[in-house]
């Protein structure tokens, strides 16, 4: 009964889950093993030896989600407010080290107002523990962390050390400084939501990965995305039937990408046309928006896609779309999924704000990902492939595997004006009619660039497909590198521009 049924009673209220009604969701009917129900805390400071109880404010075990094995830790918002004790930590740490051996995931539901004070250093080191841990297994297993309640101080580290972050919301809040101290340190006033809220850290600081409504959702959403993942770094993502036809020809993809280079559309239209029953899950979809990563199936494989959305801020590449991009990728690569690329970018996003939030340094982990990552990657350019940005978008340069282009796609350093401006500036400024000299030259820069012909020609792309035929195209291409071996040079670790 954790803290009792008045505090229960109390979580109710606020709508919210008591966290073994959250296990109990989230897991399969009747395969949840706990682990630990029995420990207690060996505080003596401050009357707390007088309040002992079992399980001690979180409840450890392992079970099933879709038939496979999980190792789940739930804190108990109703014992001593979730805080996190020496012991508390040993529990957590004792799940953490079996999913390590056994190669299974690690979800944790995060709802707890922080380190026990009572407890001092311990508590902190509690918190250190699991930190390790959470680094030791990245890339080995993976870990979700759902914010299902209050999540401040130190404890933040732990969830932003995992894959995918999940929020509530009006119910969970995560932050380093509460709204408080941020007022007596610096004077500011905000609100818990505006500061550390689910939509502020899935649309503005991009903390989150996904936002429920409800407990419920929320776990939902956890089942959902572990049936696109494997269990550890050495198996493959799970394969679910499908009665798409793989040689379906989508007629939709011949008209969707409009003539005008200028006229934006939307790239989700275009994933959903080609992916298995039309179904893309997609990843932070309220964050650097002009970028498109998610979950998807070719032929029953789970793939993760990126794409360039015209849509909004015309798909260009900036600090918020290049940070999302590059977590995503390395995600996908340490996990065994092959990588779809649908490119239309016409570069990075140009400005003082961006130069100076560091766009070289956080455009380079993008390209740092895509370059270092040896899954399967293939790439579409659906229309604009211009600049570094080309390079970035998985190209063959950067060791794409198959590169597709549609007939209409452009591959240049940059729009054919904006080309003729410069290389044309002497003459321009010397001929009597301006105007129709430029007109002619963009014609010229276009007939040579406005076409992947001349990329094809160098082997750049491997080949130029109909809109229609991309769906069989990239599943053959899945199907051919599905033995795919690739390794990269011997070394303790690289060192990504961080």
């Amino acid at each position: 009964m954790g803290g009792g049924p008045e505090r229960i009673k109390r979580q109710h209220a606020t709508g919210k889950l008591t966290a073994r009604e959250r296990i109990e969701k989230l897991l399969d009917e009747g395969s949840f093993i706990e682990l630990d129900k029995f420990v207690t805390h060996r505080c003596n400071n401050f009357g707390m030896e007088k309040t002992r109880i079992p399980g001690d404010g979180v409840v450890t075990g392992y079970g099933k989600v879709n038939g496979r094995y999980v190792f789940i830790f739930a804190q108990d918002f109703t014992l001593f407010g979730g805080s996190l004790s020496e012991t508390y930590a040993l529990k957590i740490c004792k799940i953490m080290d079996l999913a390590m051996k056994t190669g299974a995931p690690v979800i944790g539901l995060n709802d707890s107002g922080g380190a026990r004070i009572q407890e001092g250093v311990q508590s902190l080191a509690g918190y250190a523990d699991i930190f390790l841990r959470n680094v030791l297994a990245s890339g080995v297993v993976p870990q979700i962390s759902a914010i299902m309640g209050p999540c401040a101080g130190g404890a933040v580290y732990s969830p932003a050390l995992t894959d995918f972050t999940l929020m509530v919301k009006d119910t969970s809040h995560m932050f380093i400084t509460g709204p408080n101290v941020i007022k007596t340190a610096t004077h500011e006033e905000i609100t818990m939501e505006e500061l550390g809220g689910a939509m502020t850290h899935n649309s503005v600081s991009g903390v989150a990965h996904f936002i429920a409504d409800h407990d419920e959702e929320c776990l939902a959403l956890i089942r959902e995305l572990l049936s696109f993942i494997p269990q550890n770094n050495m198996e493959d993502p799970p394969r679910q039937p499908t009665r798409d036809d793989p040689e379906r020809a989508e007629e939709l993809l011949q008209t969707l990408v409009p003539e005008n280079p200028n006229k934006p559309y939307n790239m989700k239209d275009l994933v959903e046309a080609v992916v298995d029953d039309g179904y893309f899950f997609e990843v932070q979809p309220y964050y650097g928006q002009n970028l498109v990563i998610g979950f998807a199936r070719m032929s029953g494989r789970p793939v993760g896609i990126v794409g360039n959305q015209p849509a909004h801020l015309a798909g260009t590449l900036d600090i918020a779309a290049s940070l999302k991009g590059a977590r995503f990728v390395r995600f996908c690569d340490a996990f065994n999924i092959p990588l779809i690329v649908f490119e239309d970018v016409p570069g990075f996003l140009p400005g003082v704000n961006q130069e100076h939030g560091g766009i070289i340094k956080h455009g380079a982990k993008l390209l740092y990902a895509f370059c270092e990552a040896t899954v399967p990657k293939i790439t579409v350019i659906t229309r604009k492939a211009y600049g570094g940005a080309y390079c970035v978008m998985n190209s063959k340069h950067i060791r794409g595997d198959i590169n597709y282009a549609y007939p209409t796609s452009e591959i240049a350093v940059m729009g054919a004006e904006g080309a003729v401006e410069i290389i044309y500036s002497r003459e321009i400024a010397q001929v009597k009619d301006p105007l129709a000299f430029k007109e002619s030259r963009v014609r010229e820069f276009q007939e040579k660039f406005a076409n992947p012909y001349v990329a094809a020609e160098l082997g750049y792309i491997d080949e130029v497909i109909e809109p229609k035929d991309t769906r069989p195209k990239l599943i053959r291409a899945l199907e051919m590198t599905e033995t795919k071996r690739d390794t990269n040079p011997p070394k303790k670790h690289g060192n990504i521009p961080l």
